[in-house]
């Protein structure tokens, strides 16, 4: 995974074709690969990447109209999207008109795309045409050169200085050599095996619901009932009952698998849109579960449902049976499924989503067919009772938890400083306490006074509960001066975000870019440890919080080395345009500080996954050891650390 293949499955062309009475076409013309397809123009908010047409300089030639598109269109009803998508398979042609306003023209532009297949999305890719000219020239765009950014030095012309890769040891690929070391990597954002127990947790809390737990019963006495004289059938029924759940909410993950992939999805991580999306979807789902409203489905599609599972047999009519649950119990366990599939989708891992509804749908299913199987069982279950709306409502404050951080990430990555460590916390530990209080009895809700007091039926259970969500509000107020808190290390935002910090033993990298991070080491004698990390990225907080706050492990990294973070997902735009060349040799434009330590990455390193620790030598750009990256074991990250200075030391003697 650390190493993998880069896809490019679109080749664009561009090219200027002159028109009569001073006009111009700007045509980019796309080869798309089988199984692949490139989207159309103007598809709106909220669906996937549109092409579009972007200016960065023009002189001497204005716009006329809109980017138009040419060839055969598909369109299709996207279900995850809700919107109907255009797309091109095979080839694709854009096409913007231009009018010449000056015989010496200057044209600097790009067609900004998003292509997929069927399994995963690449992120948005461009293509530039570039040319000065005359009137009446038919010019295809040339190449871009390869080149790396070395440092934004301008001439009196205010132009981009540029150092070629071949000249510009500092990023010269060093992936054979990395790869020579070996390597001390664990790349893991969770194991499928955490994303199953995950899914199963969350299936249990689903059926505890009001929604599902009553129909348990009644759904075990009507398979029963059905098979008098054969229990075994009644069994058997309950069994197929269980396992259509199961196939229904896997359908629903490898929905999610099939139409994004981890490539899009993770694209889409540390994107402001999308995850500002996620946290309003999340505070929705908190305050149904507070009963604010009801979400629900239209209850004409149960009833369908219903009445075709009436009029067929067999195991057609069990399968719409427990369709039919599903939406039935829409209302309860969509906040479960939608935080689930969240948390899942943002993984590295593709067959995440898949696994983790897996995990959910077998923990839902389970109870009904172990009940059918003994139905002694059922005498001993708790009844029905408004110790399941406690459960909704403890949900309701987890999931406005989490909402907060997508919020933190969307910040984070486009540098808004709303919701700052110290802030942050801050949110959590009223969250938290509020939820003690309503465990302990101190805090109701409308249907405390409707209904009496919810907690009755548990009372120790209930006040455990609060007064563990009571302490673990105590335990983060430390937080606000510069606790380390590890417990929510991983959803916290970094320490470096805190304005006000007490700890002196925290490790902060004093160097946020490359070449002046390089340049400090080679001044000060010192090996350069590159932490490559990002706003969003769990993993990353988590070794922060775990390794360097480790006081063996601090004083290397604040003594032996100079530490230089670089966020691949910083939104911050560049002064100037990078232009650079990938593994496969086709241009690119580097845009953002972000994209350009991520080139910087895959290009030297071979490597796209965060975090990613590797240390060299900054007088020649060669790695000093092997690469590491997640792994909370402070030995091992020690062992790390001292061969790369005992490498150092031998190259220097």
């Amino acid at each position: 995974m650390a190493f993998a293949q880069m896809m490019d499955p679109v080749h664009f062309t561009s090219q200027l074709k002159e028109l009569k009475g001073g006009d111009a076409e700007i045509i980019f013309h796309a080869t798309i690969d089988p199984g692949w397809h490139v989207y159309s123009t103007n598809l709106g908010d909220g669906g996937p990447i549109s092409a579009t047409f972007n200016v960065v300089k023009m002189d001497g030639v204005e716009l006329v109209g809109k980017l138009q598109t040419r060839g055969k269109e598909l369109k299709q009803y996207d279900k995850m999207f809700e919107m109907e998508l255009r797309f091109f398979e095979e080839t694709a042609i854009f096409v913007q008109r231009v009018k010449f306003t000056n015989p010496d023209y200057q044209i600097d532009c790009y067609l900004e795309y998003g292509a997929c297949s069927d399994e995963v999305c690449l992120p948005p890719s461009t293509c530039e045409l570039k040319h000065k000219g005359k009137i009446k020239e038919l010019v295809v765009a040339e190449p871009v050169k390869s080149v790396a950014p070395q440092s934004e030095v301008r001439d009196s012309q205010s132009v981009t200085s540029y150092v070629t890769i071949e000249d510009n040891d500092l990023w010269q690929p060093v992936i054979s050599e990395l790869r020579s070391y070996g390597t001390t990597e664990n790349i893991a954002n969770h194991s499928l095996l955490y994303i199953l127990l995950m899914g199963f947790v969350g299936g249990l809390l689903a059926v505890c619901m009001p929604c599902i737990w009553p129909i348990i019963p009644m759904t075990v006495s009507f398979f029963l009932k059905r098979a008098k004289t054969d229990k075994r059938k009644g069994v058997k029924d309950a069994f197929t009952y269980g396992v259509s759940i199961i196939v229904i909410y896997l359908g629903l993950g490898l929905l999610v698998t099939t139409i994004f992939g981890s490539d899009t999805l993770n694209a889409m991580s540390t994107n402001a849109v999308f995850n500002i999306f996620l946290f309003l979807l999340l505070v929705i789902f908190a305050l149904s579960f507070f009963g604010w409203f009801e979400i629900k489905l239209p209850e004409g599609w149960a009833n369908s449902v219903d009445s075709k599972a009436s009029e067929t047999s067999g195991l057609i009519s069990i399968f719409l049976m427990a369709f039919t649950l599903v939406l039935v119990s829409f209302s309860c366990t969509a906040p479960i499924v939608g935080l689930l599939l969240v948390e899942t989708a943002t993984s590295s891992n593709w067959l995440a989503p898949a696994v983790g509804m897996f995990g959910f749908a077998l923990a839902l299913a389970l109870p009904f067919t172990l009940f059918a199987m003994f139905p002694s069982w059922l005498k001993q279950a708790p009844r029905s009772g408004s110790w399941m709306t406690t459960i909704k409502v403890v949900l309701g404050f987890i999931e406005l938890a989490f909402a907060l951080k997508f919020f933190s990430v969307a910040d984070l990555a486009y540098g808004w400083h709303l919701l700052d460590r110290e802030v942050f916390l801050s949110l959590w530990i009223v969250i938290f306490g509020l939820l003690g209080a309503y465990l302990c009895g101190w805090l109701k809700f409308q249907e405390d006074e409707i209904g009496g007091d919810l907690r009755k039926p548990m009372p120790v259970v209930c006040i455990m509960g609060g007064l563990v969500s009571l302490a673990f509000a105590v335990y983060m107020i430390p937080g606000l001066w510069g606790a380390p808190c590890k417990a929510v290390s991983a959803f916290a935002p970094p320490m470096n975000t805190q304005d006000f910090n007490l700890n002196s033993k925290v490790v902060e990298p004093k160097y946020l870019t490359y070449e002046e991070g390089v340049a400090a080491a080679r001044a000060q004698g010192k090996p350069v440890l590159i932490d490559f990390t990002g706003f969003g990225c769990v993993n990353c907080r988590k070794m922060e919080a775990a390794v360097w706050t480790d006081p063996r492990v601090a004083d290397k990294l604040n003594n032996d080395y100079v530490l230089i973070s670089l966020f691949v997902d910083d939104k911050t735009p560049l002064s100037e345009p990078y232009e650079v060349k990938d593994a496969e040799g086709n241009s690119k434009t580097l845009r953002t500080v972000g994209a350009k330590w991520s080139y910087l990455q895959s290009h030297k390193f071979g490597a796209n996954a965060q975090p990613f620790y590797v240390l060299l030598d900054p007088y020649t750009g060669m790695p000093l050891g092997g690469s590491c990256a997640y792994d909370e074991d402070v030995s091992k990250y020690l062992e790390f650390l001292d061969k790369g200075t005992a490498r150092y030391q031998e190259i220097h003697r």
